[in-house]
C-alpha cells in the first residue's frame, strides 16, 4: 500500500524487517522446542539464539539469485550464525510454508490488535457524540425523502451499534486466524509429529491448526477479510450519509474544515466532505480484496502457490486500510461540525407533512375505514405538496377529518415529542439505562 494511507504502527507490521523478524522468531521456536525434546542439541540451539538475526537488504539481494525468499532467508541467517555446525540445526524438520504461515499469523495478530484498537476508539467516539445529539430532532428520510422525525443522536446510535457488531465479527475472525502450523509438506507432520507442532505454537501464543495441508486452509483467511470488507462497508455508510448531510441544500452536518485548508484550486467558497469521500473510495478496495481472498481457497491438491502473490497485496493493504480509514472517520465524527437549527428547520420546511402517517393511524383508531383515511390523508398532502403550503392547516378544515378528530386530537397528532417518546427506551437498549432524574427526550425535543 502507498505511504499515504499507512499508519505508522501498522506499516511496521508489514515492513520487511518485521516480517523477516517473524520467520526467525518461529525457527527460534522451533529449534528451541526440539532442543527440549533432545532432537537439537542444545548447545546449538543456544548459539543461535544468542546469534541469529535478519538483514532485509542482504536477504533481497540472496533472493535475486536463488529466487526462493525462504532460502534466501534460511542462508542470510547462516551467515549471521556464523557457525555451519550450530547453524545447521536451524530450520531442521521443517519446510518454508511452516515458517511462513505460522509467521503470518504473528502478523496478523498483530495487525488484528491495532484494527481492535481502532474499533474500540471509534465506539468510544460514536458513543459520546449519540448521547450529545440524543434529544436533538431531525427529519428522517427514506428514498432520500423526508418520511418522519427521528433524532440526530438515534442515527447515530445506530452506527454504533453496527460498530460493535463489527467488533464482535472481527475478534472472532481474528482469534481463527491466530493459528500456526509446523506439519511439513503435506500436512502429514511426518517429521517432526502433532506433540513438536502444538508446542511450538504454543510457545508462539498461538493456536494449532488441527489439520492442515503444505498450508493453513485459506477459509480462515476469506473470513478475516470478509470482517475488514464489513468494517469498511460500515464506515462507507457513514460516510455517505455524512456527505449528504453536508450538501448545501441539506447542510445538517459537516466533515471538520481544518483552518488553513482549500476545498478548491478555482472557488474559494468550497467546504468539501473528502475525508467521506475518501473513505468511500477506499471501501471498494477493501471489498475487491474480499473477492480476491475468497478465490484463494481453492488450490490445487495439498497446495500450489497461486494464493501467496495474492496475500502479499491484499492482507497487508486491507489491515493497512481498515486501520486509516478508522482512525480518519473517528476524527471526523469527533470534530464534526452538527447544525440542530438547520435540522429542525428542514424537519419544519413540509409544514406538517411528516405527520401524515400519523394522522392516518390516528384517524383508523377513531374509527374512520382505513381506504377512506388513506384518500383523505394523500388528496390533503398532495396538494399541500404541489402547493408548498400547510399540510396542518389543510387537514384541520377538512371536514372529513375534522370528524374524527377535532382541534386537541389534531394537535396530538402533530406534536413531535409523541413521536420522539421512545428514543430512550431505544436508547437504553444500544447503550444501557441513561441515568436518572436526566431529561428524556419528550422532554426536550422542542417544537412540535
Amino acid at each position: 500500500m502507498i505511504s499515504r494511507y499507512t499508519r505508522k504502527d501498522m506499516g511496521h507490521v508489514w515492513s520487511d524487517a518485521n516480517r523477516f523478524q517473524k520467520w526467525l522468531d518461529v525457527e527460534l521456536a522451533a529449534t528451541e522446542t526440539l532442543a527440549e525434546a533432545g532432537l537439537v542439541p542444545k548447545d546449538a540451539a543456544a548459539i543461535i539464539r544468542g546469534r541469529a538475526k535478519v538483514d532485509a537488504v542482504r536477504i533481497h539481494e540472496i533472493e535475486a539469485k536463488v529466487k526462493h525468499d525462504v532460502i534466501a532467508f534460511t542462508m542470510n541467517v547462516g551467515e549471521s550464525i556464523g557457525d555451519p555446525a550450530a547453524a545447521r540445526w536451524m530450520h531442521y524438520g521443517l519446510t518454508s510454508n511452516d515458517i511462513v504461515d505460522t509467521a503470518q499469523a504473528l502478523m496478523v495478530r498483530d495487525a488484528s490488535h491495532l484494527i481492535e484498537r481502532d474499533l474500540v476508539l471509534f465506539a468510544e467516539i460514536l458513543d459520546l457524540r449519540a448521547h450529545q445529539f440524543r434529544n436533538t430532532p431531525q427529519i428522517g428520510r427514506t428514498h432520500g425523502v423526508h418520511a418522519e422525525p427521528i433524532t440526530f443522536g438515534l442515527k447515530i446510535a445506530n452506527w454504533f451499534s453496527e460498530n460493535q457488531r463489527n467488533i464482535r465479527r472481527f475478534r472472532d475472525a481474528a482469534a481463527q486466524m491466530a493459528v500456526g502450523k509446523i506439519s511439513g509438506a503435506v500436512g502429514n507432520a511426518s517429521h517432526l509429529g502433532p506433540l513438536i507442532e502444538e508446542r511450538i505454537c504454543k510457545r508462539l501464543g498461538l493456536s494449532v491448526a488441527s489439520v492442515s495441508s503444505q498450508v493453513i486452509q485459506r477459509d480462515r483467511h476469506a473470513h478475516y477479510l470478509s470482517a475488514l470488507a464489513l468494517i469498511a462497508a460500515s464506515l462507507e455508510k457513514i460516510a455517505l450519509e455524512i456527505r449528504h448531510l453536508q450538501r448545501t441544500e441539506v447542510r445538517e452536518a459537516e466533515e471538520p474544515f481544518g483552518g488553513e485548508q482549500r476545498g478548491s484550486s478555482a472557488m474559494p467558497h468550497k467546504r468539501n466532505p473528502v475525508a467521506c469521500e475518501q473513505i468511500c473510495g477506499l471501501a471498494r478496495l477493501v471489498r475487491g480484496n474480499l473477492v480476491a481472498a475468497f478465490e484463494d481457497v481453492a488450490l490445487w491438491h495439498e497446495r500450489d502457490i497461486s494464493h501467496s502473490s495474492v496475500e502479499r497485496v491484499i492482507l497487508p493493504d486491507s489491515t493497512i486500510l481498515v486501520d486509516y480509514m478508522l482512525a480518519k472517520m473517528t476524527t471526523v465524527i469527533a470534530d464534526m461540525r452538527v447544525f440542530p437549527e438547520r435540522m429542525l428547520l428542514n424537519l419544519e420546511s413540509t409544514h406538517g407533512l411528516v405527520y401524515s402517517g400519523q394522522l392516518l393511524q390516528d384517524l383508523v383508531e377513531k374509527g374512520m375505514p382505513r381506504d377512506d383515511a388513506y384518500k383523505a390523508v394523500q388528496e390533503n398532502a398532495m396538494a399541500a405538496w404541489e402547493s408548498d403550503g400547510n399540510f396542518r392547516e389543510r387537514v384541520a378544515h377538512d371536514e372529513r377529518i375534522t370528524r374524527y378528530l377535532d382541534s386537541n386530537a389534531l394537535a396530538h397528532t402533530f406534536d413531535m415529542k409523541r413521536q420522539l417518546r421512545y428514543v430512550d427506551a431505544i436508547f437504553d437498549r444500544v447503550f444501557g439505562a441513561h441515568p436518572a432524574g436526566e431529561k428524556s427526550v419528550a422532554e426536550t425535543a422542542g417544537r412540535g
